[in-house]
């Protein structure tokens, strides 16, 4: 590797809104987050599953055949 081309290595605290805190690794000092594992619904399993109408039936109401009358 060359000499002085690298950014500086060192170790630094990752804090989420939530209040849960990782210690890690980065170029970057005291980096904050709004969501992380902790919080996130996918993670937490509060997710929600919203389907109005499904895209399907949006686009066979939109694009479909017609029904003769």
């Amino acid at each position: 590797m060359k000499e002085k081309i690298h950014p500086s290595y060192r170790r630094t605290i990752i804090r989420c809104v939530c209040g849960a805190e990782y210690e890690t690794r980065s170029t970057k000092e005291n980096l904050r987050v709004e969501i992380c594992s902790k919080c996130h619904p996918f993670f937490t399993g509060k997710q929600k599953f919203i389907d109005s109408g499904g895209r399907i039936e949006k686009f066979q109401r939109r694009y479909g055949k017609k029904e003769e009358k």
